[in-house]
């Protein structure tokens, strides 16, 4: 497996970041504005980030996803560890995420990642997506703050 950042003649992988997040129209804005890597397994995008800067010293994880059909191969994990040493390179101190109050396997992912909690902005979800969203039987309202400083 092979990651690499997106070319710019490249159509980024859009049903793969819908798996993340199901707003097309948010989708595009952060591709817009940030730096989008890929997984890539015999020729085939299996996954996905997009690291957006938030300052000088801040950059946030806007998603990461994975093909669903390969789940449990460590895939998510390599793509993490990439993004954590893609920001470094880009001189970040700083590494963000975000995820909803209803993903429960993303918050252990995160937390085991050595991300911690430090915020939650109430009602996001509800207020920024026109389709309520259901996890495990749990409305998403709320996001989930995680951060962690690049060492």
């Amino acid at each position: 497996m092979k990651i690499r950042k997106l070319l710019q003649h490249e159509a980024p992988p859009i049903e793969l970041l819908l798996l993340a997040d199901p707003s097309r129209e948010q989708v595009e804005q952060y591709i817009a504005n940030g730096e989008c890597r890929v997984a890539e397994e015999e020729g085939e995008i299996v996954g996905v980030y997009v690291l957006v800067k938030l300052g000088i010293t801040t950059m946030e994880i806007i998603n990461i996803a994975v093909d669903e059909r390969i789940h449990g191969r460590g895939i998510g994990k390599k793509l993490m560890s990439d993004a954590i040493q893609t920001a470094k390179v880009l001189g970040c101190k700083f590494l963000e995420v975000g995820t909803g109050n209803s993903s429960i396997g993303q918050l252990a992912f995160y937390q085991k990642s050595g991300f911690r909690i430090d915020g939650v902005i109430k009602d996001f979800f509800v207020d920024h997506y026109e389709e309520e969203i259901i996890e495990n039987g749990i409305q998403c309202r709320d996001m989930i703050r995680l951060s962690m400083e690049i060492v």
